[in-house]
Formats: C-alpha cells, sequence, structure tokens
C-alpha cells in the first residue's frame, strides 16, 4: 500500500512539473511575439490588423508588399471569428491572434473565416494582394 502511494505522489509530481515547463515555453514564446521577432529572428516593418465582425472582414481586400516581414493581428469586433489564408501559411483565432509572416510571393490569396460564426459565414471572405516592391 505505501509502494503505490509513493508511486501515486511520484506520478503527480511528474505531472505538475510538466505542465510548469510547458506554461514557461509558452510564456517566453508570446514574449518573443509580442516584441515581434519571428523564429528567424526578422522583426516585422509592418501591421496588419483584420477587424472581423458578423459575417464580414472590415475591408474587402488587403494590401501586403512582397519579402516585407508583416505582423497579422486578427480582432474579433462581434462574434467569434478566424483566418485561414492558406499560400501565406497564415492561420489566426482566438488562441493564436497574432503571426509574422513575411510573403514571398506576389498574388492574390483568397482569406476565409475559420471558425463557423453562423449562417453568413460561408461568404465571410477577402483578398490579401501581394504586391511586388
Amino acid at each position: 500500500m505505501r509502494k503505490w502511494l509513493i508511486v501515486l505522489i511520484s506520478c503527480m509530481l511528474f505531472a505538475v512539473l510538466a505542465a510548469c515547463a510547458q506554461k514557461e515555453a509558452a510564456s517566453s514564446n508570446d514574449t518573443a511575439s509580442s516584441q515581434g521577432v519571428t523564429d528567424t529572428g526578422a522583426a516585422p516593418s509592418e501591421e496588419l490588423i483584420i477587424k472581423a465582425s458578423d459575417y464580414q472582414f472590415d475591408q474587402p481586400e488587403y494590401h501586403l508588399k512582397k519579402g516585407v516581414p508583416v505582423k497579422v493581428v486578427l480582432q474579433n469586433e462581434s462574434g467569434e471569428h478566424g483566418v485561414i489564408v492558406t499560400g501565406l501559411d497564415l492561420q489566426l483565432d482566438s488562441s493564436q491572434s497574432s503571426k509574422v509572416i513575411t510573403p514571398d510571393k506576389a498574388g492574390e490569396y483568397v482569406m476565409h473565416c475559420s471558425v463557423f460564426c453562423g449562417s453568413g459565414h460561408n461568404a465571410m471572405a477577402a483578398k490579401i494582394i501581394v504586391d511586388d516592391n
């Protein structure tokens, strides 16, 4: 009986330590993100704020410059929304509301809402246009 109690306490201690380590790693990642430094070490020179409300984004299209690091921020004005842009490897939602990207190819990319938000969800789209410098 005593042996099982020691094993149980050890397992609980291990779980608590693992949780603390994950929290510390997430905290250090948040600090780097808030400073605008990506994993490549490039700091964004621009910021794009996308505002989402019921079944629409605040603009029909957004413009970025090719090769320029930009911090993309999603703000939910009303409702719960997300953003997904496949060609730019961009996905934002309430768990990750910002990301620094560097578009490397000019063109038009379609942005969709990635969180089901009701009857108008399928029509919730906009364009991100990456311009050559």
